[in-house]
């Protein structure tokens, strides 16, 4: 075997060994109820991010369909070559109004976006502030933009207004996720925009998991705010949606935007779909309609995401296995994605969930 080869060997051998071995899993599915492989069970998943479950509504799937009929299944280029289409341009004006600003900029993924935010207006003579639960897409965003990264208490406003007071007059950024990936808890977005106004830091803020809120008010604050299309708008893709300066400089200076195949127009098209279905009566309802599953499950929590904390790592997994038995899809979710000793059942939920779903999930929670 090569020296590579033994290094790859011994690298797996070390993951077998420490219990964190993970290897994809096909679920069969359009929507929560499928089959799981590899032995064909049948469940019900309550591990996506497909919020509204609009990866399945009509309308998004016929959007999708015509814009594979117009344009073809790729888009064949970066958007600064050949690569942008009309539904694009579409898109980013129709994100850009959702979150009132004055444009948009799309992404191929949400990673993508926030790699492109940090490494632009981050760089050498930069502060970040970044907050300590931060996504993966952050942390990496961080690391590529070359700035000095201090992380921050978990929504600890006042922490961030301490390490601002230490460098007065510099550039900085304060980064954070609204909805947090893996406990579902909400930040203090007010409360740092706040903060980044009176030391004029700007303010990023990753909404990804925010289909319930919040939805702040950023005026008075430089701003910019990184959405996904692939949870609640059930696409593929990412955008950035600020003042139209911040928007240009992206276009120009994002290495993540520049040197990358453009999205897919059907991934576009979907998504545009996607946005006028939430900002309508029927986006309401659904949003309610997933409210009321949250209750079911956690009353008073903020967000689709509910997590089940246990702990150690192999009784976390048995109680994954547990539920499975029961015909309910709960991934167990462990260092190094989360901290040694947290380890945790995350419960995602979704408006296409039946409210029986969502009581039989309950009940086997209950009895965990």
């Amino acid at each position: 075997m090569s020296r590579w080869g033994d290094w790859a060997a011994g690298e797996t051998a070390r993951v077998h060994a420490a219990g964190q071995w993970r290897a994809p899993r096909d679920l069969d599915a359009a929507g929560p109820v499928g089959t799981l492989g590899p032995d064909g069970r049948a469940v019900v998943s309550f591990a996506s991010n497909d919020y509204l479950g609009l990866t399945q509504h009509p309308a998004v799937v016929a959007a999708a369909h015509a814009a594979l009929d117009r344009w073809g299944s790729g888009s064949g280029s970066a958007r600064l070559i050949v690569g942008s289409r009309p539904v694009h341009t579409e898109l980013e004006h129709a994100l850009a109004d959702w979150k009132r600003t004055d444009a948009a900029v799309l992404f191929p993924t949400g990673f993508a976006a926030n790699l492109g935010v940090l490494s632009t207006f981050g760089g050498p003579g930069v502060l970040v502030c970044s907050d300590e639960l931060n996504h993966a897409s952050i942390i990496d965003g961080c690391r590529l933009s070359r700035s000095e990264v201090t992380v921050y208490r978990h929504a600890d406003p006042a922490h961030v207004d301490r390490l601002l007071d230490e460098v007065p007059g510099r550039r900085a950024i304060v980064v954070t996720d609204s909805v947090f990936s893996m406990d579902g808890d909400v930040a203090p977005v007010e409360e740092l925009t706040e903060v980044c106004a009176r030391h004029d830091a700007l303010l990023v803020v990753d909404e990804a998991h925010a289909v319930l809120g919040p939805d702040p008010d950023l005026d008075g604050v430089d701003a910019l705010r990184v959405g996904t299309l692939s949870k609640t708008l059930g696409s593929l893709g990412g955008f950035v949606a600020g003042p139209r300066d911040f928007a240009d400089l992206l276009v120009n200076r994002a290495r993540s935007y520049i040197f990358t195949t453009a999205s897919t127009p059907a991934d576009a098209a979907a998504a545009l779909a996607a946005v006028a279905i939430v900002r309508s009566p029927e986006g309401d309802a659904l949003c309610a309609r997933l409210r009321a599953h949250v209750e079911r499950v956690r009353p008073g929590h903020p967000s689709p995401i509910v997590p089940v904390v246990i702990g150690d790592e192999r009784a976390t997994v048995e109680a994954s296995a547990a539920l499975l038995e029961q015909g309910l899809f709960v991934p167990a979710i462990r260092p190094p994605t989360v901290a040694p000793g947290t380890s945790r059942l995350r419960v995602a939920l979704s408006a296409a969930h039946t409210d029986e779903q969502v009581d039989a999930l309950a009940r086997a929670l209950a009895e965990l």
